[in-house]
């Protein structure tokens, strides 16, 4: 069984096509998604076009909730941009998605954690605004009753792979298309992977167990930036130039 995850694409539809081929050279078909696809000032309409007609199981993330759910005049800059580029049928799939689903009878996705999509699962913000690892014990807490032996999350664009002490494996693949932002909540902080390439990765099933693989991959990323520049986001167009938030 072998399969590549994808999560955070954010509307870069350049790094999404990167990604896809990316794994078509790898001569993996299926793919799944975890959430938070269109948010911010890039190409939410032609990510949504690309992604629809692909059937990938895919769920919910936070901001693709917010588009739904929360009313367009109150939307954050990043939701808004997005939504206005989104037709009605792009609006109807994200509320045809789950929060959450069983992959293939032995994988579980969520885009965050299992009981609230707006909350790092491995990682923990200190008030001072620093971001690590959270202790395995809290990690382990949050995967409580999911008797799956992957665990498959997205969120903090973070690539990482936590192997829990029974076992199960929990992997984050880290972001197609956002290599950095900064976050009020819970405290204000920053998340950097100090590189602008886009990051998936991919799970197979071996005798000993599921094992990974991340990868990053090249687009221009520059183009994705200039269109932040051009859109009035110097946030955005320095995080996709470099992977850093400044």
């Amino acid at each position: 069984m072998l399969f590549a995850a994808i999560a955070d694409i954010h509307g870069n539809h350049l790094a999404l096509e990167a990604v896809l081929a990316d794994i078509r050279a790898q001569g993996i078909e299926e793919i799944v998604n975890l959430g938070d696809f269109f948010s911010g000032p890039l190409e939410a309409g032609k990510t949504a076009d690309l992604l629809m007609p692909l059937g990938l199981t895919s769920i919910r993330g936070n901001h693709d909730r917010y588009l739904i759910e929360q009313d367009p005049a109150a939307l954050h800059v990043s939701d808004a941009a997005a939504y206005h580029q989104l037709s009605p049928a792009h609006l109807d799939w994200i509320r045809s998605l789950p929060f959450d689903t069983v992959y293939c009878d032995e994988v579980y996705l969520c885009h965050a954690t299992p009981k609230d999509d707006n909350l790092y699962w491995l990682e923990s913000v200190s008030p001072e605004g620093f971001v690590f690892l959270k202790p395995i014990e809290a990690i382990e807490a949050l995967a409580d009753g999911i008797d799956l032996p992957l665990i498959l999350c997205g969120h903090s664009h973070i690539p990482r792979a936590i192997r829990l002490s029974d076992g199960r494996l929990i992997v984050n693949p880290g972001s197609v298309g956002c290599a950095a932002y900064d976050d009020e909540l819970p405290y204000y902080h920053k998340v950097e992977v100090g590189h602008p390439l886009a990051s998936y990765a991919i799970l197979e099933k071996t005798a000993a167990g599921w094992i990974w693989q991340f990868r990053t991959v090249a687009y221009d990323h520059m183009a994705m930036s200039a269109l932040a520049t051009e859109r009035g986001r110097a946030d955005w167009a320095g995080a996709l130039a470099t992977g850093w938030v400044r």
